[in-house]
């Protein structure tokens, strides 16, 4: 058996998250309580195809989905609607972390995402005076204080040990904290089921090691590591660690454990049925959406896919890629060759959503032209779209577009005033 003890770090670190963010900044500015205000941030304007970004602390309390479209909420509980407030929500996300910084420095804070957040405090108890515990409050009451919202936050000597901590038990605590240590690791860990209540395991791969007669987290940490990497590769491997509570991440790398963009994506969940001549707008769209990304990036994508599905009452759809003989940055090329395959797959159904992905990514300024292709013309039409570009970045997204976004039916004016695809 493997001496998984040369790999246990031992430091303080907290992982924050703010609960039912979203829905929770829409109470406080209403002067509400969370716990008890039936409210969800959805833009009812939108339709009752409209999904519900997040819905309050109280909902949540009588079993309403976090994540589920309008029409399916329940129709006798009064509830707010509060239409979604990006650029709001990033304003109280930063004056998070500036309370963070009001504890420790930059160099120990690692931000997830906009609501979660890791923090190294092994440096910091002595100073306080405070053990982790105690610490961990008062960073919490200050959030509730100075912001109105409620957090819950998990501890352990590594990353993942407080990052499940928190998911797993911290959100049941009356105090919403919950500390682990590696001892804690097999009453606590491995009787967890369904396997995708593991941060890291999603439906698909719980359904793969399902498969392999794995149905607690127990049963993968006891399964042989090298079982594992031969079927997900270091995936696996990684796993069975994490399943030992073993993480090596450290918050002070924390510009390493953000990694460079292996593919880029735009996909849309249309508010009524498009046709076939409605949707090459949208596609065209999304084209230029996915381009722009690529050259900022400095990339050029050689593997196109296309993902159309159908209307409800249909079902169904397809998604297909192809890989090119080139990569390329080239808008022309990309659209053609999503219209090639929504050509060669489309059966003539409705359509209610719509992905454009471009990946197997190289760097453009490693790119050599081949014979086939018109260089001087390519060239071109990269400058032209750089110098768009940066017209863009300067005055706004909406300050160039092409005059198929002036049809009623084009989406892309609407989503060039949203922040990660919803109102600011």
């Amino acid at each position: 058996m493997e001496d998984l003890k040369i790999y246990q770090l031992n430091k303080t670190i907290l992982c924050i998250d703010l609960k039912s963010f979203y829905a929770s900044v829409e109470c406080v500015l209403r002067g509400l309580d969370p716990f008890k205000t039936p409210l969800v941030v959805a833009d009812k304007s939108r339709g009752g195809g409209s999904i519900v970004l997040a819905v309050s602390p109280y909902l949540k309390s009588l079993g309403v989905p976090s994540r589920c479209r309008i029409f399916e909420l329940p129709e006798d509980l009064n509830i707010i609607y509060a239409k979604p407030q990006m650029q709001t929500y990033l304003e109280y996300s930063a004056s998070v972390i500036g309370v963070y910084l009001d504890f420790i420095s930059e160099a120990d804070l690692y931000v997830y995402s906009i609501d979660e957040a890791f923090l190294d405090l092994t440096s910091y108890l002595a100073y306080y005076k405070k053990t982790d515990i105690e610490l961990a409050e008062e960073i919490l009451n200050t959030i509730t204080s100075k912001l109105g919202l409620t957090a819950t936050c998990g501890i352990g000597p590594n990353m993942i040990m407080s990052k499940l901590s928190m998911d797993i038990e911290a959100k049941k605590n009356p105090n919403n904290i919950a500390k682990w240590n590696y001892d804690d690791i097999k009453d606590h860990l491995w009787p967890v089921t369904p396997l995708s209540k593991m941060w890291g395991i999603g439906h698909r791969m719980e359904s793969h090691l399902n498969k392999l007669g794995l149905f607690t987290i127990g049963d993968i940490a006891n399964y042989p590591k090298e079982k594992l990497k031969r079927r997900f590769g270091v995936l696996g491997e990684e796993l069975w660690y994490h399943t030992h509570g073993i993480d090596l991440s450290e918050i002070k790398d924390k510009y390493k454990l953000r990694t460079k963009p292996k593919s880029f994506g735009s996909g849309q969940v249309l508010f009524r049925d498009y046709s076939e001549t409605e949707i090459m707008t949208i596609i065209l769209e999304m084209v230029d959406d996915v381009t722009r990304r690529l050259r900022i990036a400095k990339k050029r994508a050689q593997t196109i896919s296309l993902s159309i599905g159908y209307t409800k009452s249909v079902a169904g759809g397809f998604s297909r890629q192809v890989t090119l003989e080139q990569p390329t940055s080239s808008e022309a090329t990309i659209y053609q060759t999503c219209q090639d395959l929504f050509d060669m797959y489309y059966e003539g159904y409705p359509i209610r959503t719509v992905g454009v992905h471009l990946s197997k990514l190289t760097d453009s300024k490693v790119y050599q032209y081949s014979l086939f292709e018109d260089a001087h013309q390519l060239e071109k039409e990269y400058q032209l779209h750089m110098t768009m570009d940066k017209i863009k970045h300067k005055f706004g997204k909406n300050s160039v577009i092409r005059l198929s976004s002036e049809q009623e039916h084009a989406t892309a004016k609407q989503r060039n005033k949203q922040i990660g695809g919803h109102h600011v």
